[in-house]
This record gives C-alpha cells, sequence and structure tokens, in this order.
C-alpha cells in the first residue's frame, strides 16, 4: 500500500480508503462480515478509514468502530462527516456551531473513541454563515476533539473562502476536500485541481468507480437490489447511453492492461497526483481483494491516454 501527504499536510493517509456509505449498517449488517473486511483492509495496508454520521444513521459509526477501536489508534486515520438532519429536531442539521460541537460527541460516542483525525462539512450550508461554520471546526480542534477538518462537496469559491477567512481570523483552515471523482464525473479537474494545487488542499475523493457502473456489474442492465436499484439520483445521472458504450469499451482497455475494468478505473484515479485517496466501498471480501489489486497496478501510459479520450 502506498501512503500519500494530504496536500500539502503532514498527514500520511493511504492511497485506498474504506468507506462505509451505503454499506456497514446498510446493505453490510452481519458483523463477521464487517469484522473480516476491516480487518483484511487493515492488514492489505488501509489505514484510512471514511464514515459520516449520517450513514445508516449513524449505525455505520458503530459497527465499524466497534472493530477499529480494537486496532492501534495511533496507525489509524478516521473520518467522519456533518450536515444531514439526525432528527426532527431543527437544529440537528446543518453547519451552525450548535450542530457541529453537538455532532463531533455523538460520533465520538457511537465510535467510543477521544477524537477523530478528519472532520468533514458534509455539504456546504447556505443557512448559516461562512464564519460560523469555520470558527465552529476551528475550535474543535482546539479542544482536541478533531485534528483536521475539511470539506465535501463544496465549489472551489467556497473552499477558498474558507481557507482565507480562517487565515486571516487565526483560525485551523480546513485542509481537504472530499469530491465525486470518476471517469464518468471529471468536473473536479477544472477548479478544484488547481486550487489544491495552490492552497495545499488534499483531495479525498468518493465514488471512484462511478457507483459502480465502471466495474461492469450493469452491462445486462440493472440488477435488484443493486445501488442503482437502490439510489435512483444516481441512475438518472450515470446510466446514460453513451456512459454505457464507453464501460462497454473500457473491457478491452482493462484487457490489454491485464486488469478487471474496477481495477484499470481506480488505477485511472490514483494515477493522478493531486489525489490524496480514493474512497472504496465493498460488501464482500472478493470486492474488497478485486480493489486492492488496483492499488499495485502499473498502467502503461498509452493505456491512461486511451481512458482519457474515451471518458473525455
Amino acid at each position: 500500500m502506498q501512503y500519500r501527504s494530504l496536500g500539502k499536510w503532514g498527514l500520511q493517509v493511504s492511497s485506498l480508503a474504506l468507506g462505509g456509505w451505503t454499506t456497514f449498517g446498510a446493505t453490510v449488517r452481519e458483523a463477521q462480515t464487517i469484522r473480516a473486511i476491516l480487518l483484511r483492509a487493515y492488514e492489505a495496508g488501509i489505514t484510512t478509514f471514511d464514515i459520516a454520521d449520517i450513514y445508516a444513521h449513524g449505525e455505520a459509526e458503530r459497527r465499524m468502530g466497534n472493530v477499529l477501536r480494537e486496532l492501534p489508534r495511533e496507525t489509524l486515520v478516521i473520518s467522519s462527516k456533518v450536515f444531514f438532519p439526525m432528527s426532527d429536531d431543527p437544529n440537528d442539521r446543518g453547519l451552525s456551531r450548535k450542530h457541529v460541537h453537538a455532532s463531533i460527541d455523538r460520533s465520538l460516542a457511537r465510535l467510543e473513541m477521544e477524537y477523530i483525525d478528519l472532520y468533514y462539512a458534509h455539504r456546504p450550508d447556505p443557512a448559516t454563515p461562512l464564519e460560523e461554520t469555520v470558527r465552529a471546526f476551528s475550535d474543535l480542534i482546539d479542544r482536541g476533539k478533531v485534528l483536521y477538518w475539511g470539506t465535501s462537496e463544496w465549489p472551489a469559491s467556497m473552499v477558498r473562502a474558507a481557507v482565507e477567512l480562517a487565515r486571516a481570523n487565526g483560525w485551523h483552515p480546513p485542509v481537504v476536500e472530499q469530491p465525486e471523482y470518476s471517469l464518468l464525473h471529471r468536473r473536479i479537474e477544472q477548479e478544484l485541481f488547481p486550487l489544491a494545487a495552490e492552497l495545499g488542499t488534499g483531495l479525498v475523493v468518493w465514488s471512484p468507480l462511478g457507483q459502480g457502473l465502471l466495474t461492469g456489474k450493469y452491462d445486462e442492465g440493472i440488477p435488484k437490489g443493486s445501488r442503482f436499484d437502490r439510489l435512483p439520483q444516481f441512475t438518472s445521472r450515470l446510466w446514460t447511453g453513451e456512459n454505457r458504450r464507453r464501460v462497454l469499451a473500457m473491457r478491452e482497455l482493462a484487457d490489454d492492461a491485464g486488469l478487471s475494468r474496477a481495477q484499470l478505473a481506480l488505477a485511472w484515479v490514483l494515477a493522478h497526483s493531486e489525489i490524496s485517496s480514493a474512497i472504496i466501498g465493498v460488501t464482500s471480501l472478493a470486492q474488497l481483494e478485486e480493489n486492492l489489486g488496483a492499488e499495485e497496478a502499473t498502467v502503461p501510459d498509452e493505456i491512461l491516454h486511451r481512458l482519457d479520450d474515451l471518458f473525455a
């Protein structure tokens, strides 16, 4: 496993991270399966684990925490997130100081840990002044509950504004952004790549396999119970004739590289020096082992260039 700096910062993250969105506590409930996946990931060198309070409504934090707290804490980089409503309470949502501070305490309780390494503002909050949000996250670092904080799915202009606001007031700035990025979703190359290079912001990306479309599992249609079947918001955006044509054409490139399509898609993401880590989500040991193969893969530049053209 390779380890990369989180942007310009000193924290080292594993190039592949294991996430809990839609899996642990949701589609994967068996404690033995969760334990086997997490321990195998750690054995393979994955030290970065990504969750959020909203994942399975807190259950992902509980299930992953049950296993992760048995491992040497100093070797782990654990991240969680806050933003989405966790109850009907009008203050139990968003990025207000009240919600941010209450949410970190609940996440730490579910994880049964004293601190987390990365805490993300899961989405922008137009109802809360940016100054209030930046100060709230900075205070968590001062109190030792969080080591670094970042943003997820924030536009580049807001990331810049948050960094500048923190610098102007002597607060801790956001050091990482977590956007969606894959061969099927490349918009961050236009603004976030240059911004990350300028500010030293780390990029930890989610959905590097395009919600599974890039693996080939949807070649014959949408299987019942699959992510596209359960999450129609992604189906409508990614399940297009053009994308399906591209994924089918990708088989030849994967064969030429001696990889599966999933491995090639992950290797393409990791080939970008701007990326600190790519989050994978798995439901079985077999999926985990296949994904791990991407981290060790050496893909010829010629195939990477053909991929760029195919998914331009």
